[in-house]
């Protein structure tokens, strides 16, 4: 006991400091896909990714980061048009806000805004059901990051609940398989409004690699999404970007 006393006093604070503070994202980072020359582009590249996530339309690209799985098959490809931004931030609170090079319509309704209320209410006490609809485990480990000392997302004021009708957010990864299509609904509706919902990971976003195939769809054919964090998977402070995103704490959303 004395010497973790004595370690925590030579080690100082861990915790990151985000939001108040921004997070430094690490070198090679692979936060989001950038275009960089989008001009007289070659309709080929879009063949480039295994997603689909790239389109080219006489000759200017436009990407769907809500698709692309970071695999950096186009930037080895195409480094003079495709570049990797080192940033943690990268949710947004519509589907269409995840293209790049498209026109962008925001919705009229913010169905957040009543969890919003809510939560100061409660002294932003929000809690949070997760729910597996189908991953492949990669987003799950970051999700149970949020939980530890450095990211200590209680301290922000967002609870893990294994209970739906104690729960404001739900948050969902992967694809929503046929077999978690019911269950995911039945999630949905024994929460109490107001609520919202939070789609982690390309999986999530879209359906990723797994994307048209039998029953397997993005969380959006299912349920109303409130707020995207795309990725595959995903940084805890990309996740944590979109909860408090979800809950009204912040407001800046990934940038064009």
């Amino acid at each position: 006991m004395i010497a973790w006393f004595l370690r925590g006093l030579r080690k100082g604070r861990v915790t990151t400091r985000y939001p108040g503070e921004p997070e430094p994202a690490p070198t090679g980072l692979r936060g989001r896909i950038i275009v960089t020359n989008d001009g007289n582009a070659d309709p080929a590249l879009a063949d480039v990714c295994p997603t689909g996530a790239i389109a080219v339309s006489e000759g200017q690209i436009d990407v769907d980061r809500g698709r692309c799985i970071l695999c950096g098959r186009c930037a080895a490809q195409a480094p003079m048009r495709f570049a990797f931004q080192a940033t943690h931030e990268t949710a947004a609170r519509d589907r269409q806000a995840l293209w790049v090079n498209q026109d962008r319509d925001r919705p009229a309704e913010d169905s957040r805004a009543p969890l919003i209320e809510q939560a100061r209410a409660l002294g932003r006490s929000v809690h949070i059901r997760h729910v597996d609809a189908g991953s492949d485990g990669g987003e799950e480990w970051e999700v149970a990051a949020l939980a530890n000392p450095y990211y200590d997302m209680q301290r922000l004021g967002l609870f893990f609940t294994a209970a739906p009708r104690h729960a404001d957010v739900l948050l969902v990864t992967g694809v929503v398989t046929e077999a978690m299509r019911t269950p995911l609904l039945r999630t949905w509706e024994i929460m109490p409004e107001p609520k919202v919902v939070v789609a982690v990971g390309t999986d999530a976003c879209s359906g990723g690699l797994a994307a048209g195939s039998i029953g397997a769809t993005g969380v959006n054919a299912v349920l109303p999404v409130d707020v995207y964090v795309p990725g595959s998977p995903p940084t805890p402070i990309a996740i944590l970007h979109g909860l408090l995103l979800a809950v009204g704490l912040i407001s800046q959303e990934t940038p064009a």
